[in-house]
């Protein structure tokens, strides 16, 4: 779709300017850093709008050469000029007016520049083309400019400046190109992947396509080889109006990671502390930026561009999807409280774009020639009521909780690698303290034993002299006279004194040296124990530490067991609710139980062949009456098993019969008045919209209040599965032609669209399911000639929750709401209501995309048939 015209553009680029319209009162515009509130964290900014003439062609230059051009350009007041006729013209002012030679690089610099500055600060941006087939929307946005490096387009140009202002080392750059063909989402990356679905963020609204193929980009060569691919693949075709006019709208999404600088510092000091790591670390911030660039394929008329067969219906598909965008563009300048986005699957790919939080710039082509003024009108004044879109601009930033466990383990495996270095080197050295103080006392004790044996052998030597000086003495004394026999006998009784003596001494000196062997010892045993090696401080960090280690497993082991012990107790929590009659078997039961024998062997059975075969035939084993009695009982599990076999038992039809005679639906009803059981409630409930699916049963539920009953179940629980079993029972009673006046007095409709308040899937479709059922009476009433004037699920403000459900996720819930709204819009009466209710829009959405053929069919034949929706929908100009 390139145009010669703009080879040639050589006007240097200018600076980025701003300017306010003067057709439409504007918000200040942003910053293209982004300005950001101090309280929302976003801010307001409306759409930009700039406009570009391409130049003349040579078909131009020889079919229009006697008239003037139908735009007139005023680039310094950034006003275009419009001509009706020679002496008539319409203006208009844009936030920029390039003319024919305005140069790639200053349409970049001013229209896609401040957006790819925001998208780096954190925010989403797109940037888009629209004009007529043939006005240069490719050539400003996708040219790769291989022959002349001043063609290039935007895509080209943006991915340079982002390259250039990220660090590839902690950012990331990913892209996917995309294209929406004949209602189709498919990648140009990958031609297989041909039908891409639109996932929606329930919470956010974020629109994603999961099934695209993303490609991370680290250098510009690689991101042009991919536009190259994807525009191989991009569908084109020759038409009178352009030779390679596009068949498709091309959209380039551009995913940018950016971590926010500063933090990296924080991080790496807190890592210098080597305790109490996990709970001082924080994670650094991310900021998540989404470039969005859409090529538009042009719209065309088919006289003018001459398009038949394959190509005609392409040329529908084009005008349908950009018909649908003019309608949400104005929608949204309009301030309407109804966007349809959901029109076309180019509308919801751009729902972040116009009335979103994208920072959003709009680039219009135009044409030269008289002879394409209608197109050219129509194109200014979309680009007009784009100026008036306001999108709100959020910065989205995020903790990078990846990169911050990534760090963790990587500090983990180093404190592990640490602590079993310290481990191994704390156990080397007391296996040496150990080894060095065996040797010291082994070395004690060889010395020690030496010196015991030399003191011995000492003593020995001098015990061995003594006797042989004593015998000398005694062969002396033998000879002496015997008057010196008293003198000698006191000499020897002294000699004898002395060796006494000095055998004590000896005795002595060997029990002290026993004693110091003994001391040694203790003290080799004092050497081994860790901790006592000779006062080592090193060592007794090292045994404080382990001894830490130890004491946290234990506490972690302590933890576990106490987990184990309250799942334990869970388990038996839950084996109790199953196994209540164990307390007959164990002597404790209540007066009254021993007739439930059968009930206990019914238990056991349940465990081999299933509950309900044998509930069944419970009141031939036990009798119904007992059952029933024991929905009285004072035990509240009793009444909690009682009042599950009496729903069992209401959930066949051959039993609801008799269980009403016997007086079942009473004392159902008493326990849903009087009790305050939770589950006693639900199941009474429960069995109750059992016992509801009956016609008969149903005038006996109302005869005795039981709607009022429900009514007041309804507005007091908040369990979500009570919720459902009594939305179900009013839901039924609902599906009764007779009972509808007095479901809607005694608060029934009411009661059932207050229960919309649980939100949850299961009450929603019970409710859904109930007002089908009601809205379907009310028609059939009406066709009779029984009921007159609206409805009253309209009166009572039902109409504003079912179009907002028309279309739920949940399927359940949106059949049900669309056989609703069918039955409404049969009646005349209703027609104006609805439309004011914004309910014509989703029946012309029901009679077009709805599943299931049979509604369909007959939302197509409720509109057909109203004159009042006919009506509207010709003002509209809306065809089924």
């Amino acid at each position: 779709m390139a145009s010669g015209g703009y080879r040639n553009g050589t006007q240097k680029a200018q600076a980025l300017r701003t300017s306010s319209s003067f057709k439409s009162k504007l918000p200040p515009s942003v910053s293209s850093n982004g300005r950001r509130s101090s309280t929302i964290d976003a801010v307001y900014g409306r759409v930009r709008v700039a406009v570009r003439l391409r130049p003349r062609n040579a078909e131009e230059l020889a079919a229009d050469a006697d008239f003037a051009d139908c735009v007139e350009l005023q680039p310094e007041l950034k006003r275009l000029k419009l001509r009706k006729n020679n002496w008539d013209s319409d203006t208009y002012e844009f936030d920029e007016v390039f003319t024919e030679f305005a140069s790639q690089k200053r349409v970049y610099e001013v229209v896609a520049k401040p957006v790819v500055e925001s998208v780096l600060d954190g925010y989403n941006g797109t940037v888009m083309a629209y004009g007529q087939t043939g006005t240069g929307k490719t050539y400003t946005l996708g040219r790769l400019g291989d022959e002349d490096v001043s063609a290039r387009g935007i895509m080209v140009r943006s991915m340079e400046d982002i390259l250039a202002n990220i660090c590839l080392e902690t950012d990331s750059v990913s892209v996917s190109y995309l294209q929406l063909y004949m209602e189709t989402i498919q990648d140009l990356l990958n031609p297989a992947n041909d039908n891409i679905p639109i996932v929606e963020d329930q919470k956010t609204g974020d629109v994603s396509l999961p099934g695209a193929t993303v490609v991370e980009v680290r250098d510009q060569q690689s991101f042009l080889e991919l536009l190259r691919v994807g525009e191989a693949h991009r569908y084109a075709a020759n038409t009178k109006l352009n030779t390679e006019s596009s068949r498709s709208h091309a959209i380039l999404l551009v995913q940018i990671k950016r971590s926010v600088p500063g933090r990296e510092a924080d991080f790496s000091a807190e890592t210098d502390h080597s305790s109490h790591l996990t709970t001082n670390y924080k994670p650094p911030m991310l900021r998540k930026g989404k470039l969005v660039l859409v090529d538009l394929a042009g719209s065309e008329r088919v006289n003018k561009s001459g398009s038949e067969g394959h190509m005609l219906e392409e040329a529908k598909s084009i005008n349908l999807s950009l018909s649908a965008l003019g309608k949400c563009i104005n929608a949204l300048a309009e301030n309407s409280a109804h966007v349809p986005v959901r029109d076309s699957k180019l509308t919801r790919l751009l729902k972040d774009s116009f009335g979103g939080t994208s920072r959003t710039s709009l680039v219009i082509t135009v044409g030269p020639s008289p002879r394409h003024r209608a197109e050219t009108a129509s194109t200014i004044l979309f680009g007009q009521r784009a100026m008036k879109v306001e999108n709100m601009l959020k910065i989205k930033e995020e903790f990078d909780y990846k990169s911050l466990s990534k760090r963790l383990e990587v500090q983990v495996d180093k404190l592990i690698a640490e602590n079993e270095r310290q481990q191994k080197a704390f156990e080397t050295e007391v296996e040496r303290i150990r080894l060095e103080a065996q040797n010291h006392v082994i070395e004690a004790e060889r010395n020690y034993a030496e010196a015991l044996k030399e003191e011995k052998m000492k003593c020995q030597m001098e015990y061995m002299n003594s006797i042989k000086k004593l015998e000398e003495k005694w062969s002396l004394n033998q000879q002496k006279p015997t008057n010196n026999a008293r003198t000698d006998g006191t000499s020897i009784t002294e000699e004898v004194s002395e060796l006494k003596m000095l055998l004590q001494n000896e005795m002595q000196t060997r029990k002290a040296a026993e004693e110091e062997i003994y001391k040694l010892k203790d003290q080799l045993h004092m050497l081994t124990k860790p901790g006592s090696a000779g006062g080592n401080s090193d060592i007794l960090n090292l045994q404080s530490i382990l001894e830490e280690e130890i004491c946290q497993k234990k506490r972690l082991e302590e933890e576990v067991i106490v987990l184990r012990s309250q799942f334990s107790q869970l388990t038996m929590e839950a084996g109790q609710r199953t196994s209540y009659l164990d307390r007959s078997r164990n002597g404790t039961g209540l007066p009254g139980l021993d007739s439930l024998s059968p009930l206990r062997n019914l238990h056991c059975k349940d465990a081999t062949n299933g509950e309900r075969s044998s509930i069944t035939n419970l009141h031939e084993q036990v009798g119904l009456h007992k059952i029933l009695s024991l929905l009285e009982s004072e035990d509240a599990t009793v009444r909690i098993h009682a009042v599950k076999v009496v729903a069992n038992l209401a959930a066949e039809e051959a039993n609801q019969e008799k269980i009403v005679e016997a007086g079942g639906l009473n004392s159902l009803l008493m326990l849903l008045s009087n009790s305050v059981d939770e589950t006693i409630r639900r199941i009474a409930a429960g069995a109750i919209a059992n016992l509801a699916m009956s016609e008969a049963n149903q005038e006996l539920i109302m005869t005795q209040g039981g709607i009022a009953l429900l009514a007041v179940t309804a507005s007091d629980a908040e369990d979500p599965q009570t919720l459902r079993m009594v939305a179900g029972a009013i839901a039924n009673l609902c599906g009764n032609d007779k009972l509808q006046t007095r479901l809607r007095s005694e608060g029934g409709i009411k009661a059932l669209l207050g229960m919309v308040r649980c939100r949850h899937p299961d009450v929603l479709s019970q409710v859904a399911r109930g007002i089908a059922n009601f809205a379907k009476c009310e028609s059939r009433a009406s066709a009779q000639g029984q009921k007159a004037g609206r409805s009253s699920l309209i009166e009572d403000g039902a109409l504003i929750w079912i179009v907002q459900n028309s279309n739920n996720e949940a399927s359940m819930i949106r059949r049900h709401v669309e056989l609703a709204l069918c039955h409404l819009a049969q009646h005349e009466v209703n027609a104006k209501d609805m439309i004011s209710g914004g309910a014509l829009w989703e029946l012309i959405r029901i009679s077009r995309d709805c599943s299931r053929d049979d509604i369909r069919s007959l939302a197509r034949r409720t509109l057909t048939s109203s004159l009042t929706f006919q009506a509207e929908m010709r003002r509209l100009r809306i065809e089924l």
